[in-house]
This record gives C-alpha cells, sequence and structure tokens, in this order.
C-alpha cells in the first residue's frame, strides 16, 4: 500500500483574507480604460490609484491610513493630457512617484506627506522621449533615480531622474508592442515580452539580447515574465487553443522550459507578482475573482500549487504591498490592494502561527528604501544586491525626502575625483577635442540664435505694417 507523501514547506497553508469594510477605500471611480497594467501602486505610506478623469489623465494618492469613503473633492494628482496607463512608486523614495501616460510622456511627482488643498497639477519633471503611448514604467532596484519606461513605439528608454537624461535607449530590439519588461534583481537584466511572441534577456549596458526564446507560450495573447531568486524566469500566457499557462524557464537553457502547466480557459492576463523572500508567486488575472499562489523551489515540479484565494467580485486591478510594508506581528508575508469598480480592498496573506515572538524564518533581511548605487556608478558597469533591513522590529517609513532634479550643464566639465595626477601627454588630445566640441556647440547656438533675432525681427515689422494699414 503506497503512502502519498505530503511536502514539506511552511507555506502550505497560507491563508488569505479580505480586509473587514471599514478599512477599505471607498467611492473610488477606478480608471475604465482598456490596458493590462495593475492600475495600482502602493507603498508603506501611499495608496495610488488610477482614476477615471475628464479632460485628460489623474491618479489618486491617499495616505494608507484615510481608509472608508474618499471624498468626491479630494485632490487628484492630475497632470496629463491623456490617459494614465501606469504609475511605480520609486523604491528609494517613498514619497516619489512615476506615471506614464497614452500623451507619449512620462512624468515624476513629489508626494507631500500631508493632504494637499487642490490637485497636484505640477510635476518635478516631465520626460519626453517616446513617440507613441507610454504603457510601462519600472524603477531600478538598486540604483539611485534610475527609470525605465517602455512605450508604443517598441522603444525601452532607461532615465536618471536626477539629471532628466536619457541614460539608455533601447531602440531596435523589439519589432513589436512590448507586454512586460522586469529587472533581475541587482538590476544588471531585464526580462522582457513582446507582441511577436519572443521572450528576452537584455543587458541594457551592453544594448545585447543575451538569451531569447521565441513562443515560451504559444497563444497570441499577452506574455508576463518576472526574475525569480534563483535567475529563472516564470512567465503567464496562453496556449494555442487559448488556455492560460505558467512557465518556469532558465535562461542558459531556453530550449526546454523547467516548468510548464495549463491552468484555465478565462481570457483575462495573469499579472504576477512574485515575492523573492518566500519564492511565492502570485497570480491575479485582470477580471478574475481570485488569487492564486504558488511556490517556486528547486526541486520537480519546481512550481508547486499552494492554495486559491476567491472572492465575489471580480477584479479591475491590483497592488502589491512591498515586504517592508507588512505587519510581521500578525505573520503577514503578503499584502494586495484589490481594485472593484468603485472601490479599494486590502487582501491580507498569513501564515497561522501560535506564538507572538517574531518570526525569523518568515522575514528574512529585505530591501530596504537606500539605493546601493548611484545611476552614474550602474551606469559605467557596477552592480550591487539591494541593501537589506530587518524587519525583526518593524519598518516606519522615514519623514518627506525631496527628490533634487539637475540639469546638467555641459559647460560644467569638471575633473574626476581622486588622487592627482600630473597632466600626461595621453590626456592632451581628450582636453582638445573636448575644446573643439563645446566651440562647435557655441558656435552653432550662436548661429541658430541669430536666426531666431532675424524672424523675429521680420515678424515685428510685418506686425507694424498690419497695424498701420487697420488704422
Amino acid at each position: 500500500m503506497s503512502r502519498r507523501v505530503v511536502r514539506q514547506s511552511k507555506f502550505r497553508h497560507v491563508f488569505g483574507q479580505a480586509a473587514k469594510a471599514d478599512q477599505s477605500y471607498e467611492d473610488i471611480r477606478v480608471s475604465k480604460v482598456t490596458w493590462d497594467s495593475s492600475f495600482c501602486a502602493v507603498n508603506p505610506k501611499f495608496l495610488a490609484i488610477i482614476v477615471e478623469a475628464g479632460g485628460g489623465g489623474a491618479f489618486i494618492v491617499l495616505p494608507l491610513a484615510k481608509t472608508g469613503r474618499v471624498d468626491k473633492n479630494y485632490p487628484l494628482v492630475t497632470g496629463h493630457t491623456a490617459p494614465v496607463l501606469d504609475i511605480d512608486w520609486c523604491p528609494h523614495n517613498d514619497n516619489v512617484i512615476a506615471s506614464a501616460s497614452d500623451d507619449t510622456t512620462v512624468m515624476v511627482w513629489q508626494i507631500p506627506d500631508y493632504t494637499p488643498m487642490r490637485n497636484i497639477t505640477e510635476p518635478i519633471l516631465t520626460l519626453e522621449g517616446h513617440s507613441k503611448r507610454v504603457g510601462i514604467l519600472c524603477w531600478h532596484p538598486t540604483a539611485r533615480n534610475v527609470l525605465l519606461s517602455a512605450g508604443g513605439d517598441n522603444v525601452i528608454l532607461i532615465w536618471n531622474v536626477g539629471t532628466g537624461e536619457v541614460l539608455l535607449s533601447l531602440d531596435d530590439m523589439h519589432p513589436d508592442v512590448i507586454h512586460s519588461v522586469c529587472w533581475n534583481s541587482n538590476g544588471s537584466l531585464l526580462a522582457t515580452t513582446c507582441k511577436d511572441k519572443n521572450l528576452r534577456i537584455i543587458d541594457p549596458r551592453k544594448g545585447q539580447v543575451v538569451a531569447e526564446r521565441f513562443a515560451a507560450h504559444e497563444g497570441m495573447r499577452p506574455m508576463r515574465a518576472v526574475f525569480t531568486r534563483q535567475g529563472h524566469i516564470f512567465t503567464t500566457g496562453f496556449t494555442r487553443m487559448s488556455q492560460r499557462e505558467l512557465g518556469l524557464w532558465d535562461p542558459n537553457n531556453f530550449e526546454e522550459p523547467v516548468a510548464l502547466q495549463e491552468m484555465d480557459t478565462s481570457n483575462g492576463v495573469l499579472l504576477p507578482f512574485y515575492d523573492p523572500d518566500s519564492s511565492i508567486v502570485y497570480l491575479c488575472g485582470k477580471g478574475d475573482s481570485s488569487i492564486r499562489y504558488f511556490e517556486i523551489t528547486e526541486e520537480p515540479p519546481f512550481v508547486h500549487y499552494l492554495n486559491t484565494f476567491s472572492s465575489k467580485e471580480p477584479q479591475r486591478g491590483m497592488g502589491f504591498m512591498p515586504k517592508r510594508g507588512l505587519d510581521v506581528s500578525k505573520c503577514e508575508i503578503a499584502r494586495f490592494y484589490k481594485l472593484h469598480e468603485r472601490k479599494c480592498e486590502p487582501i491580507i496573506m498569513t501564515v497561522p502561527r501560535k506564538s507572538d515572538l517574531f518570526q525569523d524564518d518568515l522575514y528574512p533581511d529585505t530591501p530596504g528604501p537606500e539605493p546601493a548605487l548611484e545611476a552614474d556608478e550602474w551606469l559605467s558597469g557596477q552592480d550591487a544586491e539591494p541593501v537589506l533591513i530587518s524587519l525583526r522590529d518593524g519598518y516606519v517609513p522615514p519623514k518627506h525626502r525631496e527628490l533634487r532634479v539637475t540639469k546638467r550643464n555641459i559647460l560644467d566639465v569638471r575633473p574626476p575625483a581622486g588622487p592627482r595626477r600630473s597632466q600626461s601627454a595621453s590626456d592632451a588630445p581628450l582636453s582638445q577635442h573636448t575644446l573643439e566640441t563645446l566651440l562647435e556647440e557655441i558656435k552653432a547656438l550662436r548661429e541658430q540664435v541669430q536666426a531666431q533675432e532675424q524672424r523675429i525681427t521680420a515678424l515685428e515689422n510685418m506686425l507694424c505694417e498690419l497695424v498701420d494699414g487697420t488704422d
């Protein structure tokens, strides 16, 4: 007589529960735009939701504690001239959020700790570089002020938000619409999915596709991909028969999947939310009324089904709280913010434990708000893992920190810091070349100014003649 051996895992009994009614956020007009982003972003201080807005695009930002009915006149963040398609909080500053829009721009906003009296209409930065709608945003996990945007022009731009400059442009890697982009844990690689059905691993600083897999999922509907803690790629997509499917892939051997499982025949795109601390991936389908979760391990079958949290109403979108925003005293290992048509409802995932003590095994040190690198260091080729913090005493968000934007002046060329060295012959041609470049640029700008002045004079003369004629 054979006995079925039950797999040992501390996450076998993860328990999902919707928050009580008074802990929800009521009377929010969630956006009806048909776009496959999560429409919701959350951090330990704020909840941000893309909302319906007349005459442009907007999102609402609420302090986490401001539960209950939201006043219909509550200030919004408005500035885009077309619908907002994606929002993402900066991982290194809880008061900074980026928004992407159908109007082809990305805006970076500073959210105050106090409730503003009127709409926030002035971003600290507007990033213009895409020629079509911008639908994907993703901050770099370890480098300060580095933001990725992907647009309908099939281009990925990587920005330094501290200066407003484009650091890198990846414009010839995707022949069609980009469906998802994800950084790995130290931000050295990207995983992208595209309408051409290809799953790509990209080294952005080299501008190279380092691994590629065609038709990781054979269906035509959008695919999503996230990096796992082990360096594998977890994907969601559709079979040729339009069944939803999940896959696990090793980028060093893309020929065969590590795991491939069919799910169901629903047509909502599955948004994967991955927690590297527990190696659990949560799948939230747009239009579904459930969250399914799986543990990813290094033993077969590699992707282990844990459970499903089900509710009555379908979800319009979903926010996923970073680990540092969870309540460790209640053994909370994940918290979602589920968007309904008119409200947002927290859903709490816990591991039932009898002890009130801090559970070390549930809460390994997790990425904190301090960046490990500056933007220039990352661009020059350095990599660093996230700076970790302990959650033993809970996490208290730091006070408001202002994002300072410094527009770089091309004339402000300072010598590199470090030990002083004598001027060598090899340095001379470089400085001479730099000087010539600057002089040429100044000359071109002077000519441009002179041409504009002549045009202004001609227009003023025409205006005078018109005025004289009407007299």
